[in-house]
This record gives C-alpha cells, structure tokens and sequence, in this order.
C-alpha cells in the first residue's frame, strides 16, 4: 500500500485532568517544524464532523480552510474559537506549523462563554473577536508557550477555577459521543419538568448548537469508527456485520452515513487512515 506519511510529522492526543473531564474532551498537537518540505497534501488535516466545539491556537505557521470546491479560505487569526461541525472539513498549513487544539463540550463552553454555539456551526472567529480580554490573554500565553506540555498546563490552570466556579458535576470524562449526547438530553429533559418535546429540543440546540437527531447521527458514526478499528487490528472488516451491530439499517446505510460524517466510503476512509498523513487526526482519535 502506497503510503505519504512522514516519519518527522508529529501528532499527539492529550487527555486533560480528571477536574475538567466535564468540560473538556481532548488536546490535540500537531508539529511538522522537523519534517522538512511537506506536500500540499501532507501539510493538509482532514476532520470528521463533530458535536464537539473546538478551540485553536496555531504557535507557528499559518493556514487555511479548503473549501469543497477546492477553494481556500484564509483562516481569521492565529487563536480560533468554533462551533460543531456538521460536515467534515480540510485545512492546509502553508508550511511547517505548530497548533494546539482543544475538543470542548459543547454545553461546558456555551457555559463559560455565553458563545451562541448554533451561530458558529461549520465556522470559526478569532477569540479576539468574541471573547473578553481574560481569554485574549489565555491566548497571548499559548501562543508563546514552548510545547504542547506547556499549553495543556497553561489552559488548565486558567480553567480549573472556572469550572469549579459553575458548581459542575466532576465525573469520569465520557470517553464517546454516545455517553455525553445521552447525559446532555437527561439535563435538558431535568431542566425542563413539563416541557414539550419541541421545547427540550431547543435546549438541546442551545447548549449543543446542535439538533439531537443530528448529535444521535455522529455517536453511531463513532461508534462504527471505534469498532472498525478494533475489527482490523483483529484481522479485517466486514462491513455488513458491523453496520448491524453499530445499528443501522443495512450495510448502505453505513456507507451513506460514514460518507456523510467523514466525506469518504468505509474501505476509503480506512484506507487513508493508515497511509495519508493528512489523516493524522483520525490515527490519534479513534
């Protein structure tokens, strides 16, 4: 198999404390200072949809969002603040580059920041832009910290008191989609005593940005994901199996909705995972 990935390029996952395992989902850190000249296509990124909100800040280089008609849109600034996506999305640095990002949930941000999340799905401001100077000088200081250690440090320490602050349950962080989506629904149907449907639905969108069929639609898509991986590092994939046992409807309906989440079939999906370096984020996610 014909492989583009760059043994200089780095990428990592971090897991954030066990105190803010209720408003964070993950760090990510990407570098490609040491790999030299890259392809248009290896200093791309590629990301599924998400209910997740994320946070960026880009400690070197520059880049921007290829847009699906092939067009390219320059990013608003170097600290980036955006909603959920409801389709998947491609970046590309311009050269080498240095980003941390953070996934936060979405409710948990919505909290922090009083951010209209329904207003920032599939896009991106500037954290100058719409938060205050307490989180303008967050980003001042990730954008001159030396390493991913030093940003993850940075942004907790700057969180913990926070969070604390909003009196928010503290337990084990939910490890899939399934299991945030499942608790943010039993919040919202609490919050609600004798509300209609219709009107706990909109909570949910208040707090997720997000519809929960569509929230519903990306945890089976993980769900698939997570069990594919672990079908081929068992041997292989059958597709038809696991589309039954992720709950749809039949193996086209796998395919339908992987494409939809991802942009790409199942067997393509894979297959870019394991060979494309532009798929870094789905190697250290799933």
């Amino acid at each position: 198999m014909d492989s583009d990935r760059h043994p200089d390029a780095i990428a990592r996952l971090i897991a954030p404390s066990l105190a803010l395992s209720g408003c964070l989902y993950a760090s990510m850190w990407r570098d490609t200072l040491a790999a030299g000249a890259l392809t248009d296509e290896q200093r791309s990124s590629h990301f599924p949809a998400t209910p997740y909100c994320g946070m960026t800040w880009v400690l070197d280089g520059d880049g921007v969002q290829v847009l699906d008609d092939g067009s390219e849109r320059r990013l608003p600034g170097r600290a980036l603040v955006g909603g959920p996506r409801s389709r998947p999305a491609q970046f590309r640095s311009d050269a080498g580059t240095r980003c941390f990002m953070v996934a936060w949930l979405p409710d948990a941000l919505h909290a922090l920041t009083g951010l209209d999340l329904a207003s920032l799905v599939d896009g991106c401001e500037s954290i100058e832009s719409v938060l205050g100077p307490e989180w303008q000088t967050l980003s001042a200081s990730l954008l001159a910290a030396p390493d991913e250690h030093a940003c993850q440090a940075r942004l907790e320490a700057f969180l913990l008191p926070r969070w604390r602050a909003l009196a928010q349950s503290q337990t084990a962080p939910p490890r899939r989609y399934r299991d945030w989506m499942e608790n943010l629904a039993l919040k919202a149907v609490a919050g609600g005593h004798g509300e209609s449907l219709r009107q706990v639905e909109r909570r949910i969108k208040r707090w997720s940005g997000q519809s929960l069929r569509a929230l519903r639609s990306i945890s089976r898509a993980e769900a698939a994901f997570h069990q594919a991986r672990g079908d081929l590092e068992a041997g292989a994939v059958l597709w038809s199996a696991l589309a039954q046992d992720a709950g749809y409807a039949d193996q086209a309906h796998l395919c339908r909705e992987i494409r939809r989440v991802s942009g790409f079939s199942p067997e393509e999906l894979r297959r870019r995972i394991f060979s494309h370096e532009a798929f870094w984020a789905y190697r250290v996610w799933v």
